[in-house]
């Protein structure tokens, strides 16, 4: 097997062939970090029996043209089918493929090209599904340290550079703290002129609303720690093709098991192969019409059904009595009003966000001393092992003195030995008259876990996660072009906040990935 570089409408473009005479089924991947690392994928699926294409997508390495993320990959992926279906060595099968940006180039081929140039099949794995999409929280947020990181990296040029944001915040450590942020490609000193469209675009969801329109299979692969879990999820749910599958694991965004207590030996998949199977299964039509697909369990070492999903549970929640110092977690400890004490009434928690000293994204740490910048809710030890699989959400009475106001809330568990490990982490935009109590609901994600007898479930709601998220500067303007800061004073109602979690009621039926996959 050896891999011929040439052009397809001017694009730099690999293609790996099998041994034998073909044709052959493809698979396509275009990306915009660098088709030559994708040598060994391609060599894998030519062992396989399919044909591989790996092209630079316009503007980057090897392409020329102006690089303008998420704009123009359906008409250039477009061009490129239809070429694969006139070479001698294709049988004019074609699976699109790719994880992250490539999976918005797979997924705008088989939701938004002509119909002479989609493909049979699409296997996108954590999705990075447009430039509203990966900008903002579903709720509006703006996602700035992966933004940053991202556009510092990979924006305006035509090679990569994956440590720029390091490189700059070890020599301005306060960048991504100046404002307006509109002005952080000076503070990383390089142009990046397409910065600003980052944060001009609203339209969110529009690959997600043309998924129920789709005609072909799909594989959705996303990970538990990757910051776009929720549109894996959200496509395969949303598919209208004949047979859609998920595969969601204890995995960050490079599809690796993340360290930690959650991950065991048999969440770690061999997805070229299972890509493969799944792939040969979807070109011949063999797979079960519908939806199916496998979630592991983190925290145990089972794989259960992806359909399945818990009944609501709402653990009780208080403010905790510090015995020893709060920045330690195992030091707290329920105060009364805990289910021993169920009729004491438990005061509001006050606490000021102000974006001049914001809540910190980094680390679990909770500030032993310093003005509170927090409401922390902590319930009393699990009685027995309990396993959380589905969605989870924060309900709220509360209220902010200024006319718009950030909620996030982070859901921390505390094991026996006390050590805290992040579960979730959600937030709202909230806007009104200042000083007015509303409730409100809080999305935290999907959990898939199974927590041990005697952990605790530890709440923190501040007005801030930053840098992870930019900060709402509380005056009601926008925050990327924001140059004043004004704090806002909290108050939420503890008695009626309520932690709302999917759990299963009995064990969940153990299940083989690859079986619910390929069924």
């Amino acid at each position: 097997m050896t891999t011929r570089t040439t052009t397809v409408n001017g694009l730099a473009t690999d293609v790996r062939l099998p041994e034998g005479p073909g044709p052959f089924p493809t698979v396509l991947i275009r990306t915009p970090y660098d088709r030559r690392a994708h040598g060994a994928e391609l060599e894998g699926w030519a062992r396989r029996g399919f044909a591989a294409v790996a092209q630079d997508v316009r503007g980057r390495h090897g392409s020329p043209g102006e690089w303008r993320p998420y704009a123009h990959e359906t008409p250039d992926g477009a061009d490129t089918a239809r070429w694969i279906r006139h070479r001698p060595w294709s049988d004019g099968r074609l699976v699109a493929a790719g994880s992250s940006y490539a999976a918005h180039c797979a997924l705008t081929l088989a939701l938004e090209a002509p119909e002479d140039a989609r493909p049979d099949a699409v296997i996108a794995a954590v999705p990075a599904l447009g430039l509203a999409d990966t900008a903002r929280e579903p709720t509006g947020v703006e996602r700035l340290l992966t933004r940053a990181g991202w556009w510092a990296a990979h924006g305006d040029r035509t090679d990569s550079d994956d440590t720029a944001l390091a490189k700059a915040l070890a020599a301005d450590p306060g960048a991504l703290a100046h404002l307006p942020l509109l002005d952080l490609p000076r503070r990383l000193g390089r142009a990046l002129p397409s910065w600003p469209e980052v944060w001009r675009r609203h339209d969110r969801g529009r690959l997600l609303a043309r998924a129920p329109r789709a005609t072909i299979p799909l594989l959705a692969v996303g990970g538990h720690h990757d910051h776009f879990a929720e549109e894996a999820f959200d496509l395969w749910r949303r598919w209208g093709g004949p047979s859609a599958r998920l595969l969601a694991g204890p995995w960050g965004h490079g599809l690796v098991a993340a360290p930690g207590p959650d991950a065991a030996p048999s969440h770690h998949v061999r997805l070229g192969d299972l890509y493969a199977r799944w792939a040969s299964a979807a070109l011949a039509g063999t797979l079960r019409p519908g939806r199916a697909g496998a979630v592991a369990l983190g925290g145990s070492p089972l794989w259960t059904a992806a359909d399945v999903e818990g009944d609501p549970h709402e653990p009780r929640l208080l403010p905790p009595r510090a015995t020893g110092s709060p920045s330690d977690p195992d030091h707290f400890a329920p105060p009364a009003g805990s289910p021993s004490d169920p009729d004491a009434s438990v005061p509001p928690v006050r606490f000021t966000a102000d974006p001049e000293r914001p809540a910190s994204s980094a680390g679990l740490t909770v500030p032993a001393d310093g003005p509170r910048d927090r409401c922390v809710l902590v319930s009393p030890p699990l009685p027995r092992p309990l396993d959380l699989l589905g969605p989870a959400r924060l309900r709220l009475r509360a209220r902010a003195d200024t006319p718009s106001a950030d909620w996030f809330a982070r859901l921390v568990a505390l094991g026996p030995d006390g050590r805290g490990e992040r579960l979730a982490v959600g937030a709202v935009r909230r806007g009104g008259p200042p000083g007015r109590t509303t409730e409100f609901t809080v999305p935290l994600g999907r959990l898939a876990r199974r927590l041990a007898a005697g952990t605790r479930l530890r709440l923190e709601i501040t007005g801030h996660h930053f840098p992870a998220h930019a900060r709402n500067p509380h005056t009601g303007e926008d925050p990327v072009t924001a140059t004043r800061l004004l704090a806002s004073r909290r108050e939420i109602d503890p008695a009626t906040t309520a932690l709302v979690l999917s759990a299963l009621r009995t064990r969940p039926v153990p299940t083989d990935p690859a079986e619910e996959i390929l069924r």
